[in-house]
């Protein structure tokens, strides 16, 4: 089939659209020269933003008002699409809010989704959506049939992204239908975790740590050489599952994925899980005692050796260089 219309579920954080939309906005452009981004809030801060990086309209809700996204967004998406603005795609980030919203906007359209995939493709078989599986060790490509919208969503880091020059797309105020009993629910706060430093899933250098440091009072170390390289502490899920570090710092295939230009993996075995995570990183460096850790097996640079007294030597060295 064709591809003419995509529309992009985008999302802003701090006033600034965040590097998952403009992922998917730069595949989108490469599909259609048609590209619609959708905001739930208001797009004023972010419009200019959008369209530098393909979007061609801009669907935004304006305050929500305390709605749930996914309530809201969804019936928006629909009013829409019956009013007579079909897209062939729709592309949806492989987060909370996008799933959430991707499954009640399924519902609305009797529609099948596709989820967790790293690319898709115009094709003659029609829309084709390629997703890894058994820890990415198989790439399965799964066509849609008939006519869209097809709903698609993709996991963090799958698109690079990609300016295509500044524009001034069109924006058009979307009114939220009335939500019956399904808008009585409202989100009455938000806790936003304090970080300082670069983003996990954003940064060039990340250094995480796992089972191998023996305590929770040793991750400081990683912590510390995370700073001295300007990078994003990480973390393994068995150290998350134990308490010693938030849920925000775990890299894997329930946490972040990560492709920074260089990973940094101290005291970790190197379960799937977590490989699946963080595998596409340019430099992988892994320091581990046991010389057969499956870590080893994708690392570009192996050190076997204790991280307690790895880690402390290179600190040392890099504050002796600095």
């Amino acid at each position: 089939m064709t591809i003419n219309n995509v529309w992009v579920f985008a999302q802003a954080s701090g006033g600034v659209a965040t590097t998952g939309t403009l992922e998917l906005l730069t595949k989108a452009r490469s599909l259609s020269s048609k590209v619609t981004a959708f905001v739930g809030g208001d797009a004023s801060a972010i419009a200019a933003s959008l369209g530098e990086y393909g979007a061609t309209k801009v669907y935004a809700t304006g305050d929500l008002a305390g709605k749930l996204p996914g309530v809201a967004l969804s019936a928006a998406m629909k009013s829409i699409i019956d009013s007579g603005d079909t897209p062939d795609v729709i592309m949806f980030p492989q987060n909370y809010e996008g799933r959430d919203t991707m499954a009640r906007l399924s519902v609305k359209l009797n529609r099948t989704v596709l989820t967790n995939n790293i690319d898709i493709a115009d094709s003659a078989d029609g829309v084709v959506a390629t997703t890894p599986i058994f820890g990415g060790n198989i790439l399965v490509a799964a066509a849609f049939s008939g006519q869209g919208p097809h709903l698609v969503s993709f996991r963090p880091k799958s698109f690079a992204a990609e300016p295509a020059g500044a524009s001034s797309p069109e924006v058009v105020a979307v009114a939220v239908p009335d939500l019956g009993k399904q808008g009585g629910a409202k989100v009455i706060a938000v806790h936003t975790e304090q970080s300082s430093g670069p983003k996990l899933d954003e940064a060039a250098i990340v250094v995480s740590g796992g089972r191998g440091l023996g305590e929770a009072g040793n991750y400081s170390l990683i912590e510390d050489l995370a700073k001295l390289l300007k990078g994003a502490p990480g973390a393994s899920r068995a150290i998350v599952d134990a308490g010693w570090v938030p849920y925000s710092y775990q890299v894997g295939q329930t946490g972040k994925v990560v492709k920074p230009s260089v990973y940094i993996a101290a005291g970790i075995s190197g379960a799937t899980q977590h490989m699946v995570g963080m595998k596409g990183s340019k430099n992988i460096i892994a320091i581990n005692k046991d010389k057969e850790a499956p870590i080893f097996g994708i690392a570009d640079l192996g050190i076997v050796g204790d991280v307690h007294k790895v880690l402390p030597k290179l600190i040392e060295a890099l504050k002796s260089r600095s």
